[in-house]
């Protein structure tokens, strides 16, 4: 039996109000999904029709077994897979209206390879992250405090000056969604952003991500993570929207089991009065 157990950490004064004061010009956006669905091939659809809302300042878990659809479906909103059917609309405009550059100004984008082999300082790393914004050559003093206080929140300012590619695989991760943060971007999407990161990280990071004021959509394959902080969850399976529901709603033993095949005893968070589960095979 697995037992997952979270406890929402209160703020470790790195996340403080003032710590945010960059992202003040964020405008949550609202993404509505009419109907998507995408496929490589013309005979097999990979993701099934979606239709939801997802509205400004909310945070959206997605989660489902490997292969479920969860990756395509953040390509789909990011801009990098064209649905081969329905529409994807930023506060309702066509996703693929809108040029990569103008896409960058309101949404970025985490992903689980984070790569190496930059060349890059980690200061170097998130401040390309302003490149969206910039409207000229150079960078201002408020730019470095932009790119200073992003390092700060990861908790990485320590590494500014180290190569990014001699940090660790966690490291590496923190300096991205620093880097993504930088960006200020109405939309912040991350797909599997704990993968890398051990437990006190995990509950940092998800923590800071919560209290951002823009809209988040995270893709997780932590249950527990996505019923602690998550709004709404959206769940998939065979490339098909399962349920989209608050944590309370959608995290039951039937639909547990009808996707990820393992039985669970549920019980309530005594901090967070979120569900809280054991799993365990019972075949």
């Amino acid at each position: 039996m697995t037992n997952q157990t979270i406890n929402t950490p209160t703020n470790n004064g790195q996340q403080d109000d003032t710590s945010y004061a960059f992202f003040s010009g964020c405008q949550p956006a609202g993404i509505q999904l009419n109907d998507v669905a995408w496929s490589p091939y013309r005979d097999k659809t990979l993701l099934k029709p979606i239709t939801v809302t997802i509205h400004p300042g909310e945070f959206l878990a997605i989660v489902g077994p490997n292969g479920s659809g969860k990756t395509s479906l953040l390509r789909c909103l990011y801009r990098t897979n064209k649905p081969t059917k329905g529409t994807v609309l930023l506060d309702g405009q066509d996703l693929w209206s809108l040029s990569p550059r103008q896409c960058a100004q309101r949404i970025a984008t985490v992903l689980q390879d984070t790569g190496s082999e930059f060349g890059l300082s980690v200061f170097e790393m998130v401040e390309i992250g302003l490149t969206p914004k910039s409207l000229v050559w150079g960078r201002s003093d408020e730019d470095s405090q932009i790119v200073d206080s992003a390092l700060a929140l990861l908790d990485v300012a320590h590494l500014a000056d180290r190569s990014f590619d001699s940090l660790s695989g966690g490291e590496r991760q923190r300096v991205m969604i620093a880097r993504a943060l930088a960006q200020r971007p109405d939309v912040l999407i991350l797909d599997e952003p704990t993968n890398h990161l051990d437990i006190r990280h995990q509950l940092d990071v998800l923590a800071l991500l919560a209290k951002l004021p823009c809209t988040l959509i995270v893709s997780l394959h932590d249950l527990a993570l996505a019923s602690a902080y998550a709004d709404r969850v959206l769940v998939m399976q065979n490339g098909e929207m399962q349920d989209c529901a608050p944590p309370n709603d959608v995290f039951t033993k039937q639909r547990i089991k009808q996707v990820f095949d393992v039985d669970t005893i549920i019980d309530e968070h005594p901090i967070t009065q979120r569900p809280r589960f054991s799993f365990f095979i019972n075949d």
